[in-house]
């Protein structure tokens, strides 16, 4: 039998649409217009609530903007996460690079408002990049270190290699537009999307993998 939602449930997930949809129109128009050329009655507009409404759950566009950036780390760093000592480093890496370009696939928007944040020197975020950010990297920079040292993957500085993974995944969604002048595709072209994955993960692959002497 059919349970009917207690009202705290009902106006839990109400409250949780609501801030889903103010956060999806923020990053519509902080991505187009920046922090300083976006204004809280587009982004009012573009989520069907009232400025009011807005203000309510975010009380400033500062608040509201570093919401929006903070749930762009939680998926842009989702893949890092999942990268554990126990898998098998080049399958590991592989794998990330594959998460990785996905996300510069589906959530393209996303990436070119953060990488507009850390070429204005990240002024609203910069305490989470030098906290949770850099926290992690150094969890997950430790991991790779010690695929080195147990002679799985070349001698490589790890911090190094991330900032590679990156940069080379997250070109496709930053440079969207210089991607598809050059090559007239995009990575929605399932095929180019494919053959992208195939390329950089062999590249990036080839150059970590450990050489016997010889």
């Amino acid at each position: 039998m059919k349970t009917t939602p207690q009202p705290s449930t009902r106006r839990a997930r109400a409250v949780a649409a609501k801030r889903s949809a103010i956060l999806a129109a923020a990053l519509e128009f902080f991505s187009h217009y920046g922090f300083h050329g976006t204004r809280l009655e587009q982004v009012a507009e573009g989520a069907d609530v009232s400025k009011t409404n807005l203000l309510y759950y975010f009380p400033s566009k500062e608040v509201l903007y570093i919401a929006v950036l903070k749930n762009i780390l939680d998926v842009w760093l989702a893949p890092l996460r999942a990268l554990q000592h126990d898998q098998p480093p080049l399958e590991a890496i592989r794998h990330y690079i594959r998460l990785k370009l996905e996300v510069s696939r589906d959530h393209p928007r996303a990436s070119r408002l953060f990488c507009l944040e850390m070429l204005q020197g990240a002024p609203l975020l910069k305490g989470e990049l030098e906290g949770s950010l850099k926290q992690l990297v150094d969890e997950k920079a430790a991991i790779i270190a010690r695929w080195v040292e147990e002679e799985k993957l070349a001698p490589i500085d790890p911090s190094h290699l991330i900032f590679m993974l990156w940069a080379t995944t997250q070109h496709y969604a930053d440079f969207a537009t210089q991607v598809e002048a050059v090559s007239g595709r995009t990575l929605d072209d399932p095929l180019f999307f494919a053959q992208t994955v195939e390329n950089v993960q062999r590249m990036i692959v080839e150059g970590i993998r450990l050489r016997q002497p010889g």
